[in-house]
């Protein structure tokens, strides 16, 4: 299983951000070309493993976008998308957040007390994001019932966990070693 993500995230190549290290992908950039079988098979194995048991999908601007479409076209479970642009909708959070390589504001529209949700992103590399999208949820009030980067890179997960008490599932974890994408782990039957 995740043959695809796995290929994909191999064949990967590496552009530097500062002292960061960023791999470009499909799935974590939409490039060089987002192939329908790939992206099938990472929601796929999404609602294999997520508790899916909720009334909203989350993700973040931009590259949760198309995670969240695929899985939301899978499970029948619509979406709100945390933006990067501020609307001044009645209720708009902002959110301040900070990664490896920017810092900026996100908003969240759409969630209210009590909405159960599924955040799903990308990638959790510095988990800068995740954290601050997590903690304004909370805010909100929302029953945050699982949370999912597809895939893992660097101790994000482990920040995010500690920041917010909320565990955090992949799919895959990759780290740049040498200038390479190396595959440290990848998600199995009954793994968490």
């Amino acid at each position: 299983m995740l043959e695809k993500l796995v290929e994909s995230l191999i064949k990967s190549p590496i552009v530097k951000k500062g002292d960061y290290n960023y791999f470009v992908n499909p799935i974590t950039d939409g490039i060089p070309l987002v192939d329908s079988e790939l992206l099938q098979e990472v929601a796929g194995a999404v609602s294999k493993y997520a508790d899916l048991n909720v009334d909203k999908i989350v993700c973040v601007e931009a590259m949760g976008i198309h995670l969240a479409t695929a899985i939301s076209l899978r499970t029948d479970i619509p979406f709100v998308v945390v933006r990067k642009r501020f609307y001044g909708l009645e209720g708009e959070i902002a959110v301040h957040q900070t990664t490896g390589y920017s810092e900026g504001e996100l908003y969240i529209n759409g969630i209210k007390k009590g909405d159960r949700v599924f955040l799903v992103d990308d990638v959790v590399s510095t988990g800068g994001t995740m954290a601050a999208v997590i903690k304004a949820l909370k805010h909100i009030g929302a029953d945050i019932v699982d949370v999912m980067a597809i895939i893992e890179k660097g101790e994000g997960k482990e920040f995010v966990e500690n920041e917010t008490g909320i565990k955090v599932h992949t799919l895959v974890r990759a780290n740049v070693i040498a200038g390479k994408v190396t595959i440290e782990a990848i998600r199995q039957k009954n793994s968490s």
